[in-house]
């Protein structure tokens, strides 16, 4: 039961997004740690609750993201054995930095092929999937660009499908506008990425969330928020994680968990992301979202 497997991935530790171990770049909220990737990796390794992480790939860590050369990669698989974290997934915000909507044909002929690469060195970190955003700075805003999204995706599916790796789309789009896209796309390699705080601040109903689209969620973001307003530390906002397991369980999900929580205070990266982690962790194994440890 998918009850069992929630619990056994709690007491396992989950994953947490890069980006966010410590101090904020050059006022980014999240970016590759461009010079701090490896000693990061080293500080995440020995945190108890967290098993692996999500890779960001953006265009503010472009020329220093190891993911950029063959070498680079042999680094990051040598990190990753060092220090025993999975690596399960990278988040592809280089497309909102870059989108693939509102850019000329040229443009859009060169991000697809760097969506292109991207899936193919994915295999040789171990990556199985790529989140794609399609929000904020890289929102559908038109049925034109929907469009040209699903012809984006068409040309490169059939390379997602021989190297095995998922695309999860994170958007912000309504529930049945969204099953609608995905119906349009209809591939075996297109999946969702639920994110449990962007739903909340957008006022989303989770059951109707679930019934549009649960069968296409492949990953999960946890973070809380407000509606209509930030991030904030996990069980302070209005996402309803009780209800959110309840559906999970319902729909047998057994995929990855990426915590995303709200920054602490500077300084505190490492010991703050832990204690998101227990409270996650907590969450999933069915016990209140604290910082108590589960026994």
């Amino acid at each position: 039961m998918s009850t069992d497997y929630l619990s056994a991935y709690g007491a396992a530790g989950v994953h947490a997004k890069q980006g966010r171990f410590g101090r904020p770049l050059d006022g980014r909220y999240q970016a590759f740690p461009r010079t701090t990737w490896e000693q990061e990796l080293e500080q995440i390794g020995t945190l108890p609750s967290v098993r692996g992480i999500e890779w960001i790939y953006d265009l503010y860590g472009e020329g220093a993201n190891p993911l950029d050369s063959a070498e680079g990669r042999q680094r990051m698989n040598a990190c990753l054995s060092r220090t025993g974290l999975e690596l399960a997934s990278v988040c592809a915000d280089y497309f909102m930095d870059c989108p693939l909507l509102r850019c000329t044909d040229e443009q859009r002929k060169q991000r697809c092929e760097r969506l292109a690469w991207l899936i193919g060195v994915c295999p040789e970190v171990g990556i199985r999937r790529i989140v794609l955003p399609l929000l904020d700075t890289s929102s559908i805003k038109t049925p034109q660009e929907r469009s040209t999204i699903v012809d984006c995706l068409h040309q490169v599916l059939p390379l997602a499908q021989e190297h095995g790796v998922l695309l999860s789309l994170e958007s912000d789009f309504e529930p049945w506008a969204l099953r609608e896209l995905l119906l349009d796309i209809d591939h075996p390699m297109v999946g969702v990425n639920y994110d449990t705080g962007n739903s909340a601040a957008a006022g989303f109903d989770p059951r109707e969330e679930f019934e549009a689209y649960g069968a296409w969620i492949s990953s999960v973001h946890i973070k809380d928020r407000r509606r209509g307003a930030a991030t904030v530390p996990l069980g302070e906002g209005d996402t309803d994680f009780p209800l959110l397991r309840e559906l999970l369980v319902q729909i047998d999900y057994r995929g990855d968990f990426v915590m995303e929580a709200a920054r602490g205070e500077p300084g505190d990266e490492i010991a703050w992301q832990e204690r998101m982690a227990v409270r996650v962790a907590n969450w999933l194994r069915g016990a209140a979202l604290t910082d108590e440890r589960c026994s």
